[in-house]
């Protein structure tokens, strides 16, 4: 079996500079915070990227598909998206208050609860989220085709284990 060369990547040059300054489990610790945030930026910028010819924002995309997700009414309210998104309420209002306006969502009061908005998936913003999701799992496809997918896998369970400890469960 042949032996794979790890070729050096940014953070390995930037580890050069503070791994004397500190023990091996802060630097290993450091190092994975720096790739995991390098990672995710790189992540989002080019599925924006790809996303963008087909005029859909990668925000547009998730909040319809946190209301795809939630069958069969499509409905979730302003405060549950808030919380799955991981946005302010001011946050939440604005991107609600401009998929309205485009059509893909409606907003009414909560007939149980008047302090509660309900936000509703509609058809057009079902079928605009359906006509782009491919482009954005294929860049997902494409963006992490390095590793195989038993690493894939194994990666999986292992970020799960972290954002469990620090979210708790779903």
């Amino acid at each position: 079996m042949a032996t794979r060369v790890k070729l050096p990547d940014y953070v390995d040059r930037m580890a050069e500079v503070f791994a004397d300054r500190h023990e091996p489990d802060v630097t290993l610790a450091k190092e994975l915070a720096y790739r995991v945030r390098r990672l995710a930026h790189r992540l989002e910028t080019e599925i924006k990227r790809e996303l963008a010819p087909h005029g859909i924002e990668l925000w547009e995309l998730e909040l319809l598909a946190c209301l795809l997700r939630t069958t069969p009414e499509h409905q979730l309210s302003a405060g549950a998206l808030m919380t799955q998104l991981q946005l302010t309420s001011g946050a939440i209002t604005n991107r609600i208050t401009r998929l309205e306006r485009n059509g893909w969502v409606t907003r009414e009061f909560d007939p149980l609860d008047r302090r509660s908005v309900l936000v509703t998936l509609t058809q057009a913003g079902e079928e605009r989220a359906m006509a782009v999701f491919a482009v954005k799992t294929e860049a997902e496809r494409a963006l992490l085709s390095a590793l195989s997918p038993a690493v894939q896998r194994r990666m999986n369970d292992d970020l799960r284990t972290v954002l469990v400890a620090l979210e708790g469960p779903a």
